[in-house]
């Protein structure tokens, strides 16, 4: 029998036992594990290991929930949660794989960007990477005004399914890719540096 679930990266392993720490008012925490498997620690890094292991216990910052049937969903990473003035955080990933469904869409990341008016509230923005060849070919547009507006449009019919505070209330678009790791992750903190 498999132990598959769209939406689900399936279940723990048998040798380890896992639960979530930090539970917010919507059921999400972060994912600690426990077991044989689970490293020993980082070589030569203290302030590290003091970070992730904690009683036994490794601290992934992976945030997300268990389902009744022990199926785990991961939402996102506890250093990417953006918390907003009102208390909600809103986990990037979430919205990003939406946004990422559009036609045209290569890659995006979500942040928070300080409202002007009160720089301690912040509003959600969206860095798009868009692919030109497809833009040109298929939906035959190249001026750059005309993009940003039918990938605005899009993301409007995406809030629409969305509560109000996880919105998106400005767009930067480009053909440049992000910065990545050496894991292929996008560098977001570089990225929001640039916007």
């Amino acid at each position: 029998k498999t132990c598959t679930k769209p939406g689900s990266v399936g279940k723990l392993m048998p040798s380890l036992e896992g639960k979530i720490v930090d539970v917010d008012d919507k059921g999400i925490g972060e994912f600690i594990v426990k077991g044989p498997s689970v490293m020993l620690g980082y070589y030569n890094n203290e302030e590290a290991n003091n970070d992730t292991l904690k009683d036994g216990w490794l601290y992934t910052g992976d945030l997300g929930y268990f389902d009744k049937d022990g199926y785990m969903f991961i939402t996102g990473r506890k250093k990417n949660v953006i918390v907003l003035k009102n208390g909600k955080n809103v986990y990037p990933e979430e919205i990003e794989s939406l946004i990422n469904k559009i036609d045209g869409v290569k890659e995006c990341f979500v942040y928070g960007k300080p409202e002007k008016d009160d720089p301690i509230d912040l509003k959600l923005a969206v860095k798009v990477v868009y692919d030109e060849e497809y833009m040109k070919n298929e939906l035959n547009l190249t001026e750059e005004k005309d993009i940003k507006e039918k990938i605005w449009k899009e993301i409007k019919e995406i809030n629409k399914t969305l509560p109000t505070y996880k919105y998106i209330k400005e767009l930067t678009i480009t053909v440049q890719d992000f910065e990545k790791t050496t894991t292929q992750k996008i560098k977001r903190f570089e990225e929001i540096k640039k916007v």
